[in-house]
């Protein structure tokens, strides 16, 4: 189970870069006035599964550090970078559905979204790191 969390965030925080790169397309069409493709189902249902991933990765790693070592937040900077996370979540979620459902042309809102989804994925990838390090403290080296 402690391997199962890593796993799954580690793809997600990939296809993360892939959804990044399909919204960069859309930022240089709306802001830069560049003919682009732009593809929007796809950048919609990988952006879902992103965001649902990390969701449930974050109630994972929760869940499991609680069965684990019996108390939350024993991760430290991991942990409270995850709580940070949660509302940056919800704000992609919601904003990326209403703009989905009511679509129009738009300029600020898009970039909003893709301004806090594009840090969302760099709070992943310091969790990448600081779960690289909670790995090495408390499952590794336990492990030896």
């Amino acid at each position: 189970m402690l391997y199962l969390h890593p796993v799954v965030q580690l793809v997600s925080t990939i296809l993360a870069l892939y959804v990044i790169y399909t919204g960069i397309q859309r930022f240089r069409s709306l802001h830069l006035h560049t003919r682009t493709a732009f593809s929007w189902k796809w950048h919609v249902s990988l952006g879902i599964l992103v965001l649902l991933l990390w969701s449930t990765g974050l109630v994972g790693g929760f869940v499991v550090t609680r069965n684990v070592w019996y108390t939350n937040f024993i991760t430290g900077l991991h942990a409270n970078v995850a709580v940070v996370m949660c509302p940056l979540i919800v704000f992609g979620f919601v904003t990326g559905f209403y703009m989905n459902r009511v679509k129009k042309k738009r300029i600020l809102l898009p970039l909003i979204h893709g301004l806090n989804n594009t840090f969302l994925f760099l709070l992943a990838i310091h969790q990448i790191y600081s779960g690289w390090l909670v790995m090495q403290k408390f499952v590794l080296d336990s492990a030896l």
